[in-house]
């Protein structure tokens, strides 16, 4: 028989549906409701309109964002053009980086339907979680690295059917010179 616990926190149907939709994000997959609710206080909802710019290459990785609806495209600009690298959409979150200290964003972001929501989570609130809540930072930073580590694989792979177009090797001795 379970027991009801008059103390427990119950959340209202708007929490509910914000918590429904992160648990499908990839970063947030392994928190639980509790740990979730720590975001609730800094969650805002923007509405972008297509085309605008979201955040630029090189800009300082200042927040997280996470797609509620829309599609945002993912670009790296060289020279005078941009190379696509992903078209992301709903339950994506994008600038990732965020939950690092100091970084910079590695890729351009750009609404390009009509309209998109986006949850936006500033960086600051971020660290200032981890710092007190480490499971969540660990939590997060696990998915994070497996994240990359899929990233650092697809990178592979796609290097191996375009051999020669590009030296893979200077992208990697930077991380793993010595000083």
């Amino acid at each position: 028989m379970k027991l009801f616990n008059p103390f427990r926190k119950v959340y209202g149907v708007q929490e509910r549906e914000i918590f429904d939709f992160f648990k499908k994000v990839r970063l947030f997959e392994r928190l639980t409701e509790k740990e979730m609710e720590e975001f609730l206080p800094f969650l805002h909802l923007r509405e972008y309109q297509s085309n605008e710019v979201i955040f630029f290459r090189n800009d300082p990785s200042q927040a997280l964002y996470i797609i509620r609806n829309g599609v945002v495209e993912l670009n790296l600009d060289h020279q005078d053009s941009f190379e696509l690298l992903a078209m992301v959409k709903k339950g994506m979150a994008i600038g990732v980086n965020a939950l690092i200290e100091n970084s910079e964003r590695v890729y351009n972001a750009v609404v390009r339907s009509k309209e998109a929501w986006i949850y936006i989570i500033p960086q600051v609130n971020i660290l200032e979680i981890f710092k007190h809540k480490t499971i969540i930072q660990a939590k997060m930073m696990t998915s994070l690295a497996e994240l990359y580590d899929e990233n650092t694989k697809n990178l592979f792979n796609s290097y191996r059917k375009h051999i020669g177009l590009f030296h893979l090797g200077e992208a990697y001795m930077k991380t793993f010179q010595s000083e």
